[in-house]
């Protein structure tokens, strides 16, 4: 497990200047089916990248309104990103004979007021999941954190998802976004993600800097909403858990039980689980057997937060560095995962989810025998 980039540094993360990107397209009218067909080929593998100067352009399933998105693509994948709505993603899709198949699940409603958990992913930071009382200690100081969420008791996930963020770089395949909450309490930061394509795989980036005067406990993490067919598997090998209380918050720690091992692929449960996963490799997997599509995920992390809400077309499987509520945890935030960063020092995480073609169907009867 690789160690968190942890630097001094005398320029904030988000000292880039703003640049626009654009590309344009052409086409001529054609009476010819085939001429048809061939543009609408070449404009599936060659969609309209959107740079921040955009004021909109249609994502998802819906219009997207006076929401900016900037559109990233190459020859397997398509990204869209919102930077006005917490810098998240509404959809991250393969691309396969012209065709789009979701990968992540679709945002379907993309606009000012869309939520954040309709969103396809989006990043954790300065912390990730609740904390309870909505207070923790650190160096002998009471830290109060106020709550950010009307329909949640908790504070929960930073404030990272809840914010607009700007555009600093953007071409047809990377954008980097930056987000300056020097003023923010009780965590003064600065941040930026950064989203590239590289062949088959999108490879996200968290950067933050303390900008406050006090050093506090820092963590970082991603929140995908994964598309869940009937047979989806799951494989994420991982030592232990954190059993949640009714409020989701960690209440014991147990080895994980063998209905949740995911050592190998693993259907996933039909029953609820929200809890952190520990002593996790980094390294998972998640396989759609009849689609003949696997997703291999790489995270520089120790823990999961593994989110399986019944009835429901998604799952999240969210790669975090710290467990829920890690800041009132025994042995306090660094023991359990998060960074603690002085004034001016930086953390920095890098998540890659790589998209490959699998093989033969599984045969039907060998799989969900094992489901709890």
């Amino acid at each position: 497990m690789t160690v968190a980039n942890l630097v001094s540094a005398s320029s904030p993360v988000s000292s880039l200047a703003s640049s626009s990107a654009s590309s344009s397209a052409s086409s001529s009218a054609s009476s010819s089916t085939s001429q048809s067909r061939r543009s609408r080929l070449a404009a599936a593998a060659n969609p309209v990248l959107a740079g921040p100067s955009t004021s909109a352009v249609a994502v998802g399933e819906g219009s997207a309104g006076d929401v900016a998105c900037i559109t990233l693509a190459n020859a397997h994948l398509r990204v869209d990103v919102a930077p006005t709505l917490g810098g998240g993603v509404t959809r991250f899709d393969w691309r396969n004979d012209g065709a789009l198949t979701p990968i992540f699940r679709r945002c379907r409603h993309v606009a000012a007021d869309t939520q954040p958990n309709q969103l396809a992913c989006y990043p954790l930071l300065p912390y990730s999941n609740r904390i309870g009382g909505g207070h923790f200690n650190v160096a002998g100081r009471r830290v109060e954190v106020q709550r950010n969420r009307a329909d949640e008791p908790l504070p929960i996930h930073g404030d990272g998802w809840l914010s607009a963020w700007q555009v600093a770089e953007s071409d047809r395949e990377n954008v980097r976004l930056t987000l300056d909450r020097h003023d923010g309490k009780p965590y003064a930061y600065r941040a930026a993600q950064t989203y590239a394509l590289d062949g088959p795989t999108l490879v996200v980036t968290l950067e933050i800097e303390n900008a406050g005067r006090d050093a506090l406990p820092f963590g970082l993490g991603v929140h995908p909403f994964f598309v869940r067919d009937a047979d989806t598997e799951l494989s994420a090998a991982a030592g232990g858990l954190w059993l949640s209380g009714e409020d989701w918050l960690p209440v014991r720690h147990v080895p994980t039980p063998p209905a949740w091992q995911f050592g190998v692929a693993y259907p996933l449960p039909e029953t609820i689980v929200n809890h952190a996963f520990t002593g996790w490799s980094g390294q998972a997997a998640v396989v759609w057997p009849k689609r003949r599509l696997s997703l291999n995920i790489a995270a520089d992390t120790d823990y999961y937060v593994l989110y399986t809400p019944p009835d429901e077309d998604f799952f999240c499987f969210e790669p975090v560095d710290h467990p829920i509520n890690a800041m009132n945890l025994a042995g306090g935030a660094c023991e359990n995962g998060m960074t603690l960063l002085a004034r001016g020092e930086r953390l920095a995480r890098t998540f890659r989810f790589t998209v490959e073609r699998t093989g033969l169907r599984s045969m039907p009867g060998a799989r969900g025998a094992r489901r709890q």
